[in-house]
């Protein structure tokens, strides 16, 4: 099911840090309007809204309903400046206006399924690693998706996702592939820390006996039910030539 995100905004004409302080102390956030065939407009925007907003992971992607002082026009997000210490306060808003026979260039997020119960993690005992959480495509603004599916349910030990494997819908195409550039998204792989102990024994394996370290307390320890075997004698100091 599409969300249908509607952003109420006001018009405003003061300008400045001054002026943008005084909106953040009324609850409010100044935020900009560009793009399409008309000028920049500068907005307010009231926070709390706004912040409801942000909580769907869809409303950084989607379309948007701009309502200004009652006139709706379709936009999208374009930048949030949020500040450096307190992430959840936003102090900008940059909105883009989109037009309806325009290709439109969005980043939209990947939705993993099926990797529980696909046989390179049930079976295999591998890793499922996610390559990246998102594509940027391509689209008449009516075709954007909210997000894309990946299905792993078929995925093997070693199986990688490539872009051009991803099921877009239809009038939606991938940039990178476009670009020809074919990266993966998900891989399983078998766990490293399997991979770093086979690595230490083999590392070991290549040290000859003499040059292994023995701990001497070890060494004189007695086995069950034996005896303690002799300390290591240290090594006599080669004959002085006359």
């Amino acid at each position: 099911m599409k969300h249908n995100f509607v952003v109420n905004a006001e018009a405003r004409n003061d300008q400045g840090k001054g002026a943008s302080r005084r909106l953040r102390r009324e609850g409010k956030v100044p935020a900009v309007l560009y793009g399409g065939n008309e000028a920049a407009q500068s907005l307010s925007v009231v926070a709390n809204d706004l912040k409801n907003h942000l909580k769907s992971e869809a409303f950084y992607s989607a379309i948007l309903k701009l309502n200004i002082d009652g006139q709706e026009q379709q936009v999208v997000l374009k930048d949030l400046q949020r500040h450096p210490l307190r992430t959840h306060d936003i102090l900008h808003l940059d909105l883009y206006r989109i037009l309806a026979d325009k290709l439109l260039r969005r980043n939209v997020p990947l939705h993993f399924v099926g990797f529980e119960a696909c046989p390179g993690i049930k079976l295999e005992g591998g890793v499922l690693e996610h390559l990246h959480n998102e594509v940027e495509v391509e689209c008449l603004p009516k075709d954007l998706p909210e997000f894309i599916e990946v299905d792993c349910s078929a995925m093997k030990l070693n199986d990688t996702i490539h872009f051009s494997q991803l099921a877009l819908p239809e009038g939606v195409k991938s940039t990178s592939v476009l670009r020809g550039n074919d990266d993966g998204v998900v891989a399983i792989h078998a766990p490293k820390v399997v991979e770093e102990v086979a690595a230490d024994a083999a590392a070991a394996a290549d040290v000859p006996a003499a040059n292994q370290k023995v701990d001497p307390k070890a060494a004189a320890k007695p086995a069950a039910g034996g005896k303690a075997a002799p300390a290591a004698k240290p090594a006599a100091a080669p004959a002085k030539k006359k």
